[in-house]
């Protein structure tokens, strides 16, 4: 188990501290802060540059299309997440466009563009969680997604707020350490199994 406290004191900020919050202030978003989250994303690498990485959001205040992407979570998600200020859908596009094969990258490029902007929103105060509990199917039918766009997860933003708001299950989530894993069960030198 590990906490923010005791990872490498090198490491920068946002990673010590970033977390995947439930609970949100009710501050909202200002919209050049999410054209500034988007950019950090837009500047992430990608295979052959190809930039698979599609973003659906809204704000709370756009009732409508908030409660659209609201709708395609899983209950128990739903239960804590129409809270935030901000709900994003983030898709990766299935084919490269300059040949038309598969891209089997586009999963992990998308990664690392939510990455970006996930590092990017903890510099300025805001945490994201991601959820892989929702409807893709419904997601595709209510945003309109075109064939060749698969929606991965669907992730709250917003600026971390009171636990004690959530519920005493989710509380509970809320304040437990973060846990890792040791390097040494995930990093091997030369030959897979090799600490």
């Amino acid at each position: 188990m590990s906490t923010a406290e005791e990872a490498h004191p090198d490491l920068i900020d946002p990673i010590r501290f970033r977390r995947s919050p439930r609970s949100f202030t009710d501050r909202a978003i200002a919209p050049d802060i999410m054209r500034l989250l988007f950019e950090a994303a837009r500047w992430s690498a990608s295979c052959f540059n190809e930039q698979p990485w599609r973003f659906v959001y809204a704000h709370r205040e756009d009732s409508a299309n908030f409660a659209r992407i609201a709708a395609c979570l899983v209950e128990f998600n739903r239960s804590w997440a129409a809270n935030a200020p901000v709900l994003m859908v983030t898709l990766a596009t299935t084919h490269f466009e300059k040949t038309g094969k598969p891209n089997r990258h586009a999963d992990h490029d998308l990664g690392l563009a939510l990455g970006n902007l996930s590092l990017q929103a903890a510099t300025l105060g805001l945490q994201i969680h991601e959820m892989a509990g929702f409807d893709p199917e419904r997601t595709v039918t209510e945003l309109g997604v075109p064939a060749g766009v698969v929606p991965l997860t669907i992730a709250t933003i917003g600026y971390p707020g009171d636990p004690a708001n959530l519920s005493e299950q989710l509380q509970a989530k809320e304040t437990a350490p973060r846990e890792r894993k040791p390097l040494e069960e995930f990093v091997f030198e030369g030959m897979y199994g090799s600490p």
